[in-house]
């Protein structure tokens, strides 16, 4: 009987490593599959309606932007445009006292006095003439446009500066009567106003009121 309460037990055989490894990575999975809510359920209308707002709102946005790009493209390509028009303006109201001082110098020299005097005398107002004519044909050719109203045109304060009155004209008040320098602009933009001399008649209420020389 001592040997038999001495004798070792059976000792329970190991499971393989391979099972137990297999069991232990089934077990978390298993219990994912047990937690995992269910993913298919539709969103709600409340939740579309705030997507759509939202994307109609990126949208607005969006053209918002490219209408302002667009409208700062056309502003720089304008301004370029008017610096490179505009460029020379300085100098050419410095050469229009060039030409008015050549016409000057034409009206001095009557016509009657012009057929009697000598060769030299009229080859040279040919002379100046012919630089007269040169020069207002370079200045229209770089956009520079005379502006010179013909008698009972009506007076523009916007082109014109009245520089005196003449009382009991045949031209109706407020319209121009003489010419004294012509007037200039460069594209839209005024360089000197013609100076002239307007009309003003006693009848002026019915000829067409007072000269306005406000610009």
């Amino acid at each position: 009987m001592t040997d038999e309460k001495n004798k070792p037990e059976a000792e329970t055989p190991a499971e393989p490593a391979e099972t137990l490894a297999e069991e232990l990575s089934e077990e978390p999975a298993a219990q994912g599959e047990a937690q995992d809510p269910a993913q298919n359920s539709a969103m709600s209308e409340p939740d579309i309606a705030a997507i759509q707002a939202e994307n109609a709102d990126l949208r607005d946005r969006l053209l918002r932007a490219a209408a302002e790009m667009e409208n700062t493209r056309k502003r720089a390509e304008r301004e370029k445009q008017d610096a490179a028009r505009y460029a020379n303006a300085g100098f050419a109201r410095d050469m229009l006292e060039v030409s008015d001082n050549l016409r000057r110098a034409l009206a001095t020299l009557k016509e009657e006095e012009r057929k009697t005097a000598d060769d030299s005398v009229k080859a040279m107002a040919e002379g100046v003439e012919m630089t007269e004519r040169q020069l207002a044909a370079i200045l229209e050719r770089h956009g520079i446009k005379e502006i010179t109203p013909k008698p009972g045109e009506r007076f523009d304060p916007n082109h014109h500066e009245a520089m005196f009155e003449v009382p009991g004209t045949e031209h109706p008040t407020g319209s121009v009567v003489q010419v004294l320098e012509a007037g200039y602009k460069i594209g839209d933009r005024l360089l000197r106003a013609a100076r002239v001399g307007v009309a003003k008649n006693e009848d002026g209420a019915q000829n067409g009121g007072k000269v306005d020389t406000t610009a």
